[in-house]
């Protein structure tokens, strides 16, 4: 697999890349990106981990699938390159954001600045067909994510765990709840987002959790 991760990612980790399942998984994920078109481009796989090292993790937003739309997903859940437009679900979360801090947010669908400040953006699997949702599914990528989740709860102390949608939420066994705050809400997607995702206000609670526990807040 051609996609580089960087180094406090690849040392905590290291036991699952030489893992019968990992192996399985990049030998099928090579062979896809030869066959037809992949998303997101191959080196950027783990941008999410390249952008926020380990350390520097406070806050966790966990997403299911890359985009599978032309030129959409860049290895960052719910992100997308500058110059694409924003999709539904984000559209639905800068709306959360300044209803409930009364701000406006970013004016581009690039969530880069989130990742900067230690905001991880986890999709479960990393990697889909292009056109087709869901297609890299049960490959084995929950796997090393479920690895990623339990390896954050475990090294780290004070995380903040946004799981929007009961996917995400069935991922809440992987966290020590005596160690970290885990918020719940439906998901932002158009079709969820009017039962409770609207109000959640879990951008305002992270920030006032996160200074509480003498970290910085987010600029979201």
């Amino acid at each position: 697999m051609n996609a580089p991760i960087e180094s406090s990612w690849k040392m905590a980790l290291a036991t699952e890349f030489n893992k019968a399942y990992f192996l399985k998984l990049t030998k099928y994920v090579d062979n896809a990106y030869l066959e037809h078109a992949v998303f997101p481009p191959e080196k950027q796989i783990f941008s999410a981990f390249n952008h926020c090292p380990l350390p520097k993790v406070s806050v966790v937003i966990l997403g299911q699938d890359p985009y599978h739309g032309p030129k959409q997903a860049h290895g960052l859940a719910f992100s997308v390159p500058e110059g694409i437009p924003v999709p539904p679900s984000l559209k639905n979360i800068y709306k959360e954001i300044e209803s409930d801090i009364g701000c406006k947010t970013l004016t581009s669908g690039n969530l880069l600045p989130w990742a900067a400040q230690g905001v991880l953006l986890l999709n479960s699997t990393l990697t889909v067909t292009a056109g087709i949702a869901s297609s890299h599914q049960s490959l084995g990528w929950e796997t090393f994510t479920d690895a990623v989740i339990a390896t954050i709860s475990e090294k780290h102390e004070h995380v903040v765990f946004m799981l929007w949608g009961t996917y995400a939420q069935s991922k809440r066994q992987l966290i020590d709840e005596t160690k970290h705050l885990i918020l719940i809400a439906p998901h932002p997607s158009p079709l969820s987002a009017y039962r409770g995702f609207f109000g959640c206000k879990h951008f305002s609670q992270t920030n006032t959790y996160l200074q509480k526990q003498g970290k910085k807040a987010i600029n979201w």
